[in-house]
């Protein structure tokens, strides 16, 4: 039997690009309102040449894609310490410039084949609504740095890091380099089950100069970045940069503002030739009001355009004041008309909710070269955030009669932290070992805020705006401090016994323990459920994870390679319901359950050709995921059913394969197409009921992606369009409920005017002038984004249709920016 969720259809333009397969985006549906509930059942490659002796720099290997996606590296101090990164892929800036300015570089990643990411607005920037997964591991298994620097767990409310958006502009990223499945053990992080983004910072410039970009977009979107760069202040060659960026635009739907302001600084200090010291200086402050979440149920009977009540004005409050009065069973309670055939009324919006988050970043780092082999590189660095996100709650009333709350959750992370590693060259072998320390202090409080009563119109107070700093709450609602000691160490040899062939043997030691303590639950709040998890801890051991690699060249621009590899993930932390945190369930719970921490052996092979003509590559693998843990949720999003759950284990198998042809001067193809067979291996049993869940697709990650781009450069001009197809993805654990598949398409298009004095005299100190224009969602789209951001359901039975924990991306936008250095 089957259940079909309301159609609405979209005329969607067809733009086929040629070549290997791009005809599907004529007659583009509406993706997100076919929604179905199904009942039962590239471009350069770097090639790796060994050195002819010992002291000679090492040319890291690169897989195939785009080729505007490999960079050559940037400049590196002394002569040994690239570790060996067979299957890795190396994003340069060029890339990262082609998107419209202000872009999570990680929504440029989606362009890599396996890699998924999704946000509910253009650029990526909500940090409530990004999620980025490749090869079926979601981002919270992911290992994150910048130039070695652990930004640890990319979650929502980050526990022990920060997101990379909040890390650094996306201006000054240099590179990014990308490890999708196996390897990696030289990477600082306790997460990485999935592989690694290491973001690399660009230098400061030689010469004396600056940089300003300046972006308009639809929905008021502006994007201003400025940037100084000292150029060398003396023979020594001291030099620094000042960066300055600003992100403004208006909700897509709805009403509010997505706004974040940045400061970046790096300085670099030759010491001789070959060896420096370098620091690195972020703070960033963000404030966004969110977007609605979705449930399939809202999505069918109101369509996809519902958002908060928030709309500035006294009537958007009035709207949920009495709404909430309703929810409450109060006297002069009503819910507005278009939510008569909703189920759940009280939840399908809340009044407003917002994020708001302040970082202090900062690293010191020396790369000396103490011998002709033998270089040593240390990092020591700091990190502060303090956080308050926000919802307004119609379920707890404020002490001056409001139906209506202000739940704001306002956790602080405080870490340091120092990495340091040694690589020695001897004969064919390059020899590396190091080590990495952390401490944690995060601290959780979830505290409530008055919102001011409404009588005949009049506000006892002025409206409560979420994008504010908060203080004095009227209650506490939650708590619980942590404190983490993080130790990983890593040995590893790259042997070369001829000039074509590597050997890889390394493997990672891992040592981290977390306490709980000051644990608080408001009974007033949940009830009476019990205490919450305090005053306990636990440990993750695991002194051996090793990685084995081997890579062939072969042939003129042929190469293949193997990889195999362990890796573990520690516990998350973070507040009650929030996570697959063991921490945050209830004492009794926790005394009742034997987690382990989840663990993961990945194989992969690939093979890689690449000459003037042709980049191709080919890359299969295969991971055993066990003790996935996972969190299993039902009722409300505002205070859900959730429970932290051992699935067993996860097998994946999947491929990934692309091809790029330039088959004339300026003009190039790349096509790619991944297929991810990622399963549960046994069903799961809660409180005596079996779900049938062994067999079926993990939750949020397609099938199959296809991918392709086109793009052509003549003389100054360059334009391109690609297209995209992502299959459906299931919801539900049991696969008894799917977002449907959509195809996406963008265009874009730049000019680049070069040196300004060609065009106007005297105007020779204006360099480099470049205008874009892109349309991102070319064909309108109306498609489901980001999923099981507040948790995913068993299926059905347990409230699948009507459970909100997924978001409606954004229609065409369109972007047009003028950048010039001076």
């Amino acid at each position: 039997m089957k259940q079909v969720i309301k159609k609405g259809v979209l005329a969607a333009s067809t733009s086929a690009l040629v070549l290997t397969a791009m005809t599907a985006l004529a007659g583009t549906a509406s993706s997100a309102t076919k929604a179905k509930i199904k009942s039962a059942h590239t471009s350069s490659t770097s090639r790796a040449k060994p050195p002819a002796t010992a002291s000679a720099q090492q040319v890291v290997p690169r897989q195939a894609v785009p080729a505007a996606t490999i960079s050559h590296k940037t400049e590196e101090v002394g002569v040994i310490g690239h570790p060996y990164r067979a299957q890795t892929v190396s994003v340069s800036s060029a890339m990262l410039q082609r998107a419209v300015p202000g872009t999570n570089p990680l929504k440029v990643l989606s362009e890599l084949p396996g890699v998924m990411f999704q946000s509910s607005d253009p650029q990526g920037l909500d940090t409530w609504a990004s999620q980025i997964m490749m090869h079926g591991f979601a981002q919270q298994e992911i290992g994150m740095t910048l130039d070695g620097i652990p930004l640890g767990e990319m979650t929502y409310r980050n526990y022990n890091g920060t997101n990379p958006i909040q890390a650094i502009s996306s201006e000054n990223v240099a590179s990014m380099d990308v490890s999708r499945s196996a390897g990696a053990e030289t990477v600082a992080a306790s997460n990485n089950l999935g592989g690694s983004i290491e973001y690399i910072s660009s230098d400061p410039k030689d010469k004396i100069g600056g940089q300003i970009n300046q972006m308009f977009g639809s929905n008021s979107t502006y994007h201003t970045f400025i940037r100084f760069d000292s150029g060398k202040l003396n023979e020594s060659g001291t030099k620094f940069y000042v960066s300055y960026m600003r992100n403004d635009r208006q909700l897509w739907k709805g009403y509010g503002d997505q706004f974040m302001q940045q400061v970046n600084a790096k300085f670099v200090q030759p010491i001789g030739e070959r060896s420096r010291i370098s620091a690195f200086f972020d703070w960033s402050d963000l404030h966004q009001v969110l977007y609605q979440d979705y449930s399939f149920e809202m999505l069918d009977k109101i369509g996809p355009h519902q958002s908060f009540y928030y709309n500035g004005q006294l009537s958007g409050y009035e709207t949920a004041y009495k709404a909430a009065l309703a929810t409450r069973g109060l006297p002069g309670g009503s819910y507005p008309s278009y939510m008569a055939g909703l189920s759940d009324k009280s939840d399908a919006a809340y009044y407003n909710s917002a994020t708001n988050n302040v970082d202090l970043l900062g690293g010191l780092k020396a790369d000396l070269q103490m011998t002709d082999h033998l270089k040593w590189t240390t990092t020591v660095y700091g990190h502060n955030q303090q956080n308050q996100t926000t919802w307004v709650t119609p379920y707890f009333s404020s002490p001056n009669g409001s139906p209506m709350s202000d739940l704001v959750k306002e956790p602080e992370i405080r870490r340091f932290g120092i990495l340091s590693a040694a690589h020695y060259n001897i004969a064919h072998n390059e020899l590396g070992l190091g080590v990495w320390y952390e401490n944690n202090h995060y601290s959780s409080p979830m505290n409530v805020y008055s919102e001011p009563t409404l009588n005949n119109g009049v506000l006892s107070s002025p409206l409560v705006y979420d994008l504010n700093h908060f203080s004095n709450p009227f209650a506490r609602i939650f708590n619980q401090d942590y404190n983490t000691n993080t130790f990983t160490a890593f040995v590893n040899d790259t042997f070369h016994p001829v000039r074509n062939l590597d050997l890889h043997f390394g493997f990672k030691s891992v040592l981290n323990t977390t306490r709980v303590g000051n644990g608080y639950l408001n009974q007033g709040y949940y009830g009476n459920p019990g205490p919450i998890t305090s005053g306990v801890g636990l440990t993750v051991a695991k002194p051996f994870l090793p990685h084995i690699g081997i890579a062939y060249r072969f042939l003129p621009g042929h190469e293949i390679f193997v990889d195999i590899s362990e890796n573990v993930h520690v516990y998350p932390q973070s507040g009650y319901k929030l996570s697959t945190s063991p921490f945050s369930v209830l004492q009794s719970a926790y005394d009742s359950t034997h987690v382990r921490p989840e663990t993961a052996w990945t194989y992969a092979i690939g093979y890689r050709f690449n000459n003037r003509m042709v980049s191709a590559n080919v890359y299969a693998y295969r991971t055993n995921f066990n003790n996935r843990l996972q969190q299993v949720t039902s009722g409300s999003s505002i205070n859900p059913i959730s429970a932290v759950e051992n699935v067993g284990g996860v097998t994946m198998n999947g491929v990934d394969a692309g091809l790029t042809i330039r088959p004339i001067r300026g003009l190039e193809l790349y096509n790619s197409i991944s297929y991810n067979h990622a399963v549960y291996d046994q069903n799961l049993t809660l409180q005596g009921i079996t779900y049938r869940i062994k067999g079926q697709q993990v939750v949020n990650y397609p099938r199959l992606m296809y991918k392709s781009r086109l793009s052509y450069t003549w003389h100054n001009a360059t334009a391109w369009i690609d297209g995209s197809y992502m299959s459906a993805r299931n919801f539900s654990y049991m696969g008894d409920t799917k977002v449907p598949g959509y195809w996406l398409a963008n265009l874009g298009a730049d000019y680049r005017l070069g040196n300004m004095g060609n065009y106007i005299h005297g105007a020779g100190f204006i360099q480099n002038v470049v205008f874009s224009f892109t349309v991102v969602n070319l064909t309108n789209t109306t498609y489901i984004s980001t999923m099981g951001q507040n948790g995913n359901p068993m299926g059905l039975s347990t409230g699948a249709y009507d459970y909100q924990s997924f978001q409606i991306a954004a229609p065409r936008q369109y972007f047009g920016s003028v950048r010039a250095e001076f």
